[in-house]
């Protein structure tokens, strides 16, 4: 197999589990750069730092505030670190997943509990709610099904130590 001009790592098509850690990743940068955009992000003049009192709404429909954002772009670089090799691909997707399912059941706690509480410092409501339902069920699926087809073996090892 040939390799690339440094002498690296060979050449050739990454495995799909890279690929899609660095759409995911990608998208969470956008995302959190978008928030921040005027007009993309309306009522921006309620923009809060954290908390559930910021009214601002990226593309009108999923509550924000700069914490939220500066978390997403936070994570987008996370998993483009990761996704330079299939362990930490696997790791960011599965990991990640898992992290906005548990995202999904505070959203579900705060509402049901007490959306005023002072335990609610997200700002959340029922479309990101639903938004990090879809996220942990659509990360945990790449992380867990396409780290399959790159070249694992189904062994049991540590994942974030494989290249």
């Amino acid at each position: 197999m040939a390799r690339d001009a440094r002498g690296g790592r060979p050449t050739g098509h990454r495995p799909r589990v890279q690929s899609a850690a660095l759409a995911v990743a990608g998208v969470f940068l956008l995302i959190g750069v978008l928030g921040f955009i005027p007009g993309i992000t309306t009522d921006y003049g309620k923009l809060r730092f954290a908390g559930h009192h910021s009214d601002a709404l990226l593309l009108g429909l999923f509550q924000v505030s700069i914490l939220h954002n500066a978390v997403h772009l936070l994570f987008g670089l996370v998993g483009l670190v990761l996704a330079r090799s299939v362990g930490g691909a696997r790791l960011f997707l599965a990991g990640g997943g898992a992290a906005y399912l548990a995202l999904w059941l505070y959203g579900l706690a705060i509402e049901a509990v007490d959306p005023e509480a002072g335990a609610n410092i997200l700002p959340l409501n029922d479309a990101d709610n639903w938004l990090h339902l879809a996220l942990g069920f659509g990360m945990l699926a790449l992380g867990l099904l396409l780290s399959n087809q790159a070249g694992t073996g189904g062994r049991l090892d540590n994942p974030a130590a494989r290249h």
